[in-house]
């Protein structure tokens, strides 16, 4: 294929394998790799936007795969499927499936005992979920759209603006404040990741 993509901080690179997945001939750089993904992604929120999921199905194996496959199904053959490689960063490929159902079963926990404020629950499932590093592409997108869902569907809040819905993918300003609210989560302090999302 040929192509040369260059990673920015925070983005994990594909293997060969994996870009042998890319379902579109006519991409030759990251920039057009991004705006087909996008308009993919459009979709996928334009699809839960129009449904109704309970809890217990939002916090599944089956709605995390699905949701990954809506938003990259046009671009790549392997969406919605867990990656089978290691990575730059997330935990062992093997253990996906388990450490995905402590974190439901986690945030379910949350959610039925109110151990943390609504923005909090969506913000740590968020963080969490990128931390396993569920798929070979498109975890922070994916994260900040489960973050949405439970957002919204379970607490019937409205999407978060996750820095006034600036492009998280281009290098910027605002890119800088979200990874380094990221790094703080990573310390234990997920409040500038929650203040990111809500501004």
């Amino acid at each position: 294929m040929g192509l040369a993509f260059k990673y920015k901080d925070g983005q994990t690179p594909l293997s060969e394998q994996e870009m042998e997945g890319l379902l579109i001939d006519t991409i030759t750089t990251h920039g057009e790799l991004d705006e087909f993904e996008q308009l993919n992604i459009e979709k996928a929120i334009e699809w839960t936007l129009k449904r109704k999921f309970k809890p217990e199905y939002i916090l599944s194996e089956e709605f995390v795969r699905e949701l990954h496959k809506r938003m990259f199904d046009d671009v790549w053959a392997w969406a919605g499927d867990f990656r089978t490689s290691e990575k730059n960063m997330g935990i062992k490929y093997h253990r996906i499936a388990s450490t995905l159902k402590q974190l439901n079963d986690d945030c379910l926990f949350w959610i039925n005992h109110k151990t943390y404020s609504e923005d909090e629950i969506a913000i740590r499932y968020k963080h969490r979920i990128v931390t396993i590093h569920c798929f070979a592409n498109g975890n922070g997108r994916h994260a900040r759209l489960m973050a949405d869902v439970i957002h919204k569907q379970i607490f019937n809040l409205e999407y978060f603006n996750w820095g006034s819905h600036a492009n998280l993918v281009k290098d910027g300003e605002q890119r800088t404040r979200y990874i380094k609210a990221i790094r703080e989560a990573d310390k234990e302090n997920i409040q500038p990741l929650i203040n990111f999302a809500k501004s």
